[in-house]
Formats: structure tokens, C-alpha cells, sequence
């Protein structure tokens, strides 16, 4: 690679790292985060919600940076500077010079939905780089017909489904795309099939956990389509992907490229694929971004092409005019601003002593106030009933505060039947006092014979769900408490 390929390269990555370094540091954890680090204290082959790569970088998160805002959110901030990289890469590989480098890598960076995937500690980041990566090691495969390059495919596809099961859709799609290339050639090369037991190898220790605990991966999807998928409609999927002309239209782009292109006419089949599978099982729209680099790959070949005799400066024209329409929005994605000038910027006002951020901002306040209060309760007690009190958190946000926040203040672990945290038991069976965070009157009515009201919860920017949330003092169970937390196994992600 030549010196001023590795310059653009390089360029554009420092101008991702500045850029999200400084979104990196602001409000505080989300919800979604403190689970992630919850499970990481219990580390196992899988969970209720997802498999177990995001538990396994969230310990190496708290070995070298403890439970630190900004070392956390550099693991997903990596991730996004490797998609580029490998984005770059894959121009590269599909024939490209410097031209179509720096086309491919600045759409990458201008593309706004990467910047909110990639602050938060999600798995989300990191199944985009999986799908980016393992495009990259099937493009190489066409092109020198080393099997090591088809090995690597199979690794990351196996890492992958131990990160997002939404990967088979990416294997799904990869599988209908080969057939089109030279009429399925590459099914009778037994390298393949290695490719796919490498997969299946990294992969199975996962798929036995869900083996032995009845497939909660099933249970999960159900409640996604209950709860939340079947309120997307085909046509809100579709128009999510035209939100950014200049980005869509290099994305069509390079699919005609691929199209036109014999040798890699695949990829187009498999995008297409994998785009209408999404899209009639009613995904989220961000479920199918992780196909957008192969696209600015092939999209940035051909504006090099349209372009090869034209000055170079005119190239930073396009590529400029590519990025800097999409800079004012960078802060509603990433909290690059205070919370403060975020409010001025969005011209956001105070009603009823609240101010409504959209729901991952909202997400990421409140929670040090909660932990503080039920720290003031526990507190409070005797020391004989602190020796024997129970943290009963009514969702997985609240008890993942507890549960990592409250390390600052000595709290004991806290319990939830919500998701994960219900695999781990319900704590203390015979505790003498317990603190309930979030759960409503009549579940702990239902469960208490005495119940007070210690307070109930606000905050000027948590989302709504945060609001008005009671926190009570329970004691006197008037249920068996392991029967209760065994017959909860069926609604633990309601």
C-alpha cells in the first residue's frame, strides 16, 4: 500500500478518534451499558439477551480501566475506527487507488447512525465489524484463492454469532450470494466447509449454554417481536435508510458497481438478500447497517473512476461535500456537547421542572441519583439489618446501577427478575428488610405484608420510564420467595 493510501487511512481514523473522544466522556452510563458490565461479573458461554463476546470485553473494560466511562466506551470507539480501516481496505481490494480510500473512508465517517452505535458499549459496534470483516476476507479469498482468507471468514463469522445472533442473517445472505458466483463454483471447494466448522466451533460453546437452558435465544426473540418489532412497518425500515441522500446515493452506487462487476456480482446478491430478510421480519432499521461499508467499498471504486481524470483537489471537493453536511448533527448522536449546551443547541424547554432528551440521552441520567438514595436507606438501617437486607431492582437498568455504581458506596449485589439478572437467584432467601427500587405498589403489596413509601423518584433529563419511580422498605414476605422468583421464568423479559 502506498504511502499516501495509509495517509487518508490514517487521517480519517484520528479524525474518528477526536471526534468521539469527546462524546465518550459526557453524561454518564446508559442503561443498556450497566447491564453489559453486570453480566461481565458473571462470566458464562451465554446470557438470557445475547451471547457472551460483550460480557468478555466488558471484563477486560474493568481490568484496565475499571468501571471507567471513557475505557469502556473505547472498546466500541476501536471498532468503529476498524470498520473504517477495513472499509478502506476493501476499495482497495476491489481495485481502488487513493481516490476511492478516501471516498469509501469518508463515508464511513459521515454516516450519523455509526456514531450513536459506536459510543455506546453495545454489541451493536462490534456486529457491524464482525459483518465489515468478514465481507474483507471473502473479497480477499476471490482475489488471491488463499484458504487462509476463507479460515479468517469463518472466524469472524463464529465470533460474530458469539457477539449478535443476528449473524446467521449475514451467513444467510452470503450463502444465497456465492451461489452466483461462477454458478456456485465455491461450493465444491472443501475449503469452505473447513470456513464453516471453524464458525460452528467458536461458536458452539454458546449454543450449548442455550441447549441447556431451554433456548432463551427463542424466549428473547419473542418479546422483541411482542414488544418492539412489530411496531416497525416495512415502510418506516425502508425510509430510515434515505435519511442521508449523499450516503444512500453512494451506496446505491457502489451495489450498480457490484452489479456490473462479474467477479463480485455476489456481494450485490447478498446484500439484497440480506436486505429484504430484514426487512419482512420486521427488523430494527439499524439491524442492516452493518452492510453499508461493503457498499461505500464498491461506491467509492466508481466515484474514483468517474473521476480518475479530473484534478485531485476535486476529489476533496466530493469527499468534503460528503462529510461536512452531517457535521451539525454529530451532537444528537454522541454527546460531544455538555448537557447544558446540548439543551441550547436543541432548543430544548423546561416543563413541569423536565427536560425531554431523546431516549438514549434520557438513558444516560438518573441513575447515580437512584443509587445514591437507596445508598441514604440502607444506610439508615441497623447493622444487623443491613447484615440481611435485599436490593430488589424492578428492571435491568436500575439493577445494573446498583449492581456497578453501587460499588462506590459498599452496596450489597442487587436481584431482578428482569432477564440475566434473574439466572443469577434471588439472593438472601430469608432477608430481613428489603429495599425496592422501581417496582410498582401492587408487586411489592403482593409480595410484603408491611410496605412504606420512602420516596418517589425523579430526574430533570431521565427518560420517562425513570420517572416517578417509588422506592419502598418491604419487610414480612408473605410469599415463598423461592417459589416466587421460579415461577417468574417465563416473564423475565416482560
Amino acid at each position: 500500500m502506498r504511502k499516501n493510501e495509509l495517509g487518508i487511512i490514517g487521517l480519517l481514523a484520528a479524525l474518528k478518534l477526536v471526534i468521539q473522544f469527546f462524546g465518550n466522556v459526557n453524561y454518564g452510563f446508559h442503561r443498556d451499558e450497566l447491564l453489559h458490565l453486570s453480566v461481565s461479573e458473571h462470566l458464562d458461554f451465554g446470557y438470557m439477551e445475547f451471547p457472551p463476546f460483550i460480557a468478555v470485553l466488558g471484563k477486560l473494560s474493568f481490568v484496565f480501566f475499571d468501571y471507567s466511562l471513557f475505557g469502556m466506551r473505547l472498546f466500541p470507539t476501536l471498532a468503529r475506527v476498524l470498520i473504517l480501516v477495513v472499509c478502506c481496505l476493501m476499495a482497495k481490494e476491489l481495485g481502488g487507488k487513493w481516490r476511492a480510500l478516501l471516498f469509501a473512508g469518508t463515508c464511513v465517517l459521515a454516516f450519523l447512525p455509526f456514531y450513536r452505535n459506536h459510543t455506546l458499549f453495545q454489541p451493536v459496534a462490534f456486529d457491524q465489524l464482525f459483518w465489515t470483516a468478514g465481507f474483507y476476507f471473502l473479497i480477499r479469498f476471490i482475489n488471491s484463492n488463499d484458504k487462509k482468507d476463507l479460515l479468517l471468514t469463518g472466524f469472524a463469522l463464529g465470533l460474530g454469532l458469539q457477539n449478535k445472533y443476528t449473524m446467521l442473517i449475514w451467513a444467510f445472505g452470503i450463502v444465497v450470494g456465492l451461489i452466483f458466483y461462477r454458478r456456485g463454483e465455491l461450493f465444491k471447494n472443501r475449503w469452505l466447509y473447513f470456513s464453516g466448522l471453524v464458525a460452528l466451533l467458536v461458536f458452539l460453546p454458546n449454543l450449548i449454554w442455550q441447549f441447556q437452558h431451554d433456548f432463551p435465544l427463542l424466549k428473547h426473540a419473542q418479546a422483541l417481536s411482542q414488544y418492539q418489532l412489530s411496531e416497525n412497518g416495512h415502510a418506516d425500515f425502508v425510509l430510515d435508510q434515505l435519511t442521508m441522500p449523499a450516503i444512500f446515493i453512494t451506496s446505491v452506487i457502489g451495489l450498480w458497481w457490484l452489479l456490473r462487476n462479474e467477479s463480485f456480482r455476489w456481494i450485490a446478491v447478498s446484500v439484497v438478500v440480506i436486505f429484504f430478510t430484514m426487512l419482512l421480519t420486521k427488523s430494527k432499521s439499524y439491524y442492516v447497517f452493518p452492510i453499508y461499508p461493503v457498499l461505500f467499498a464498491a461506491g467509492g471504486v466508481q466515484l474514483e473512476a468517474w473521476l480518475r481524470k479530473k484534478r485531485s483537489f476535486w476529489a476533496y471537493i466530493v469527499a468534503s461535500s460528503i462529510f461536512l453536511p452531517f457535521v451539525p448533527w454529530i451532537p444528537e448522536l454522541t454527546p460531544v456537547l455538555s448537557i447544558e449546551r446540548f439543551v441550547q443547541y436543541q432548543v430544548l424547554e423546561e416543563n413541569n421542572g423536565r427536560i425531554e432528551l431523546t431516549s438514549d440521552y434520557a438513558d444516560m441520567f438518573g441513575w447515580n441519583e437512584q443509587v445514591a438514595l437507596v445508598d441514604s436507606v440502607y444506610r439508615s438501617l441497623s447493622p444487623e439489618e443491613r447484615r440481611n437486607c435485599a436490593l430488589w431492582a424492578e428492571n435491568y437498568g436500575e439493577a445494573g446501577a446498583l449492581k456497578i455504581l453501587g460499588k462506590r458506596y459498599g452496596l450489597p449485589n442487587p436481584i431482578s427478575r428482569h432477564g440475566s439478572f434473574w439466572l443469577w437467584g434471588h439472593g438472601i432467601k430469608n432477608a430481613d428488610v428489603w429495599i425496592s427500587l422501581g417496582n410498582e405498589k401492587p408487586s411489592v403489596e403482593h409480595t410484603f405484608e408491611e410496605v412504606t413509601l420512602v420516596k418517589i423518584i425523579y430526574h430533570k433529563y431521565a427518560i420517562d420510564e425513570e420517572n416517578g419511580i417509588p422506592l419502598y422498605i418491604c419487610r414480612k414476605p408473605k410469599v415463598d420467595i423461592e417459589k416466587w422468583w421460579s415461577d417468574y421464568a417465563d416473564h423475565v423479559f416482560d
